[in-house]
């Protein structure tokens, strides 16, 4: 059975990723960075999510002499030209203070009207292989921001974030009904084809 490696060590992610390749009739032997503790996590340098994505896709492929999928995601808002983007987990200046890093968001956007609090999450999926192959997708969830934090599930700016045609923030979503609409799911989803195509 070909392996196929997840650059996270987020069992999160790895779980998704595994139901998205079952209902496509995609079976590999699915492990993450954690199955490999000697590799050094990637300094995300790039630009763009994408670019984010595909270092830590190669990285691993190259370590590891498999296939390696990686993503980088975060919350894009319109009326600050795309930011927080790929600095979305450090946009209070310390890297995963979610607290922080919302808190600080809401405070810049306070004197935005409602109309204008456009936003939504964007995931760059990559697919990395041993040879230097590369493909990535990118799924968008579209939606508004709220002024205050609602709902107790997901993480970073999950609380704020009401989807477009919904009444609830992502934090209210249950889990099953965020990865149904999910930037991430949507991203992971379009790698279905590439893997067939790629991996077989």
């Amino acid at each position: 059975m070909t392996r196929l490696i997840l650059a996270t060590r987020n069992h999160g992610k790895l779980t998704e990723l595994k139901a998205i390749l079952a209902a496509a009739d995609l079976h590999y032997e699915l492990d993450c960075a954690d199955a490999y503790p000697d590799i050094p996590d990637v300094k995300e340098t790039g630009v763009t999510f994408a670019e984010n994505a595909l270092l830590k896709a190669h990285a691993l492929a190259q370590a590891t002499g498999h296939p390696a999928v990686a993503d980088d995601s975060g919350l894009c808002v319109d009326v600050l030209g795309g930011a927080p983007g790929i600095f979305s987990a450090r946009w209070s200046g310390s890297h995963g203070d979610d607290r922080a890093n919302l808190t600080l968001l809401l405070d810049q956007l306070s004197d935005i009207p409602d109309p204008h609090r456009a936003a939504h999450f964007t995931c760059a999926a990559a697919l990395a292989l041993p040879d230097g192959t590369e493909r990535v997708v990118e799924g968008r969830l579209r939606g508004t921001l709220r002024r205050e934090p609602a709902g107790t599930h997901g993480f970073g700016y999950d609380p704020i974030l009401q989807p477009d045609g919904d009444t609830r923030t992502c934090a209210e979503l249950t889990p099953e009904e965020k990865n149904e609409i999910s930037h991430r799911g949507k991203a992971f989803r379009g790698l279905v084809p590439v893997l067939r195509e790629l991996v077989g």
